[in-house]
């Protein structure tokens, strides 16, 4: 199966075409960008579909991220995404923005929690963590960094994304050990095809995650011998 992956939702506009099983993108392009998403997205499409060779026609799924991120930018990655996959009569994933930025580093063994973090502005994050075994620790939320640190738990910390630093800064000042891992302000496009194709279309469903601040608590750790059998 070969997949079309499109991001949006933050500062840029990516996209990518995997086989599955392949290790790298037959083809990638990815556009740094504040604005001008909705010019840029089709064009760019183009030249990765063209790189790839089959055309649209060979596409057998489509991947868009969902959120957290731009109100405007995600609304126009998903409406590309539902386009080309109405067109060429495949289905269609929604892929987190926060699971896609934690993807490369959740494979990585650590004994400690990592954690996805994008800067909401306002010191307020999108933050989402997991554990030494990937299980999900922390759902996705919206909240203060100060918060978003006490439901992180007591470290060691992996921090990644554009909300990295208020994060390291937090810990920092309760003294707590964190690293910042990246702090690359969008996804690698090559993870959100990869968390793509293992997708449930029944589960994750391509329309916008918009996260509103809930309650912070502090995270339950796992038990001491889970752990260490992770």
């Amino acid at each position: 199966m070969r997949i079309l992956a499109i991001d949006t939702a933050l500062p840029a506009v990516s996209a990518c075409v995997l086989d599955l099983g392949a290790a790298d993108p037959l083809a990638v392009e990815t556009a740094p960008m504040e604005r001008g998403h909705a010019e840029e997205l089709l064009p760019l499409l183009e030249r990765v579909v063209a790189a790839a060779g089959g055309g649209f026609g060979s596409i057998g799924r489509v991947a868009v991220t969902v959120g957290p991120g731009s109100f405007t930018g995600i609304r126009i990655g998903l409406a590309a995404g539902q386009a080309i996959a109405l067109a060429v009569k495949a289905p269609i994933v929604g892929v987190s923005t926060l699971a896609a930025l934690a993807a490369p580093y959740v494979l990585l063994p650590y004994d400690g929690v990592v954690a996805a973090a994008i800067d909401a502005r306002h010191g307020q994050v999108y933050v989402t963590a997991y554990g030494p075994d990937g299980r999900t620790l922390l759902s996705p939320r919206r909240v203060g960094a100060h918060e978003a640190l006490r439901a992180l738990g007591s470290g060691p910390l992996r921090l990644i994304g554009s909300g990295a630093p208020l994060l390291a800064e937090e810990a920092r000042l309760a003294g707590l050990e964190a690293e910042v891992a990246s702090r690359a302000p969008a996804p690698d496009i090559a993870f959100v095809a990869r968390l793509g194709l293992v997708a449930d279309p029944a589960t994750a469903p391509a329309r916008p995650l918009y996260l509103k601040a809930p309650d912070a608590k502090p995270l339950e750790r796992p038990p001491q011998d889970a752990a260490a059998g992770a």
